[in-house]
């Protein structure tokens, strides 16, 4: 701080209720020296890759569970999804890709098996049915 005293008068006009004083009270005047203003630093943006979000294929699980449920391949692919989705609520993305893997997987083999199991069983239904004629 710098101390800068003057010997001017900080007023030099007269206040109500002084008109009879002429002279005037000298007072020192003190410069005070102010740091700039503080600007906060710009906000910091950080840029996240967009990652689509976690499929836990739960229809599809359920589907499969009901109408295609080949030795119990649906109902481990519906335990599965439910704990992907799970884990998808909790927060836990590679838990959820994990385990979503894992039913996507087992769907697959459910629905395959399933449809090479009712063509087989077709076919050899209608087998006799061309051999009598």
């Amino acid at each position: 701080m710098e101390d800068n005293t003057e010997k001017e008068p900080m007023n030099p006009g007269i206040y109500p209720g002084q008109e009879g004083q002429r002279d005037h009270q000298l007072v020192p005047a003190t410069v005070i020296t102010m740091p700039p203003k503080y600007e906060p630093p710009p906000p910091q943006y950080v840029l996240r890759q967009y990652e689509p979000p976690v499929r836990d294929h739960l229809l599809w699980s359920l589907f499969n569970f009901g109408c295609l449920n080949f030795c119990c391949l649906g109902f481990v692919a519906l335990v599965y999804s439910v704990k992907a989705r799970d884990r998808k609520v909790v927060g836990d993305v590679d838990g959820s890709r994990h385990y979503a893997s894992t039913a996507r997987s087992f769907n697959i083999a459910a629905t395959v098996l399933s449809i090479v199991a009712g063509s087989i069983y077709i076919v050899l239904r209608l087998i006799p049915l061309f051999l009598q004629n």
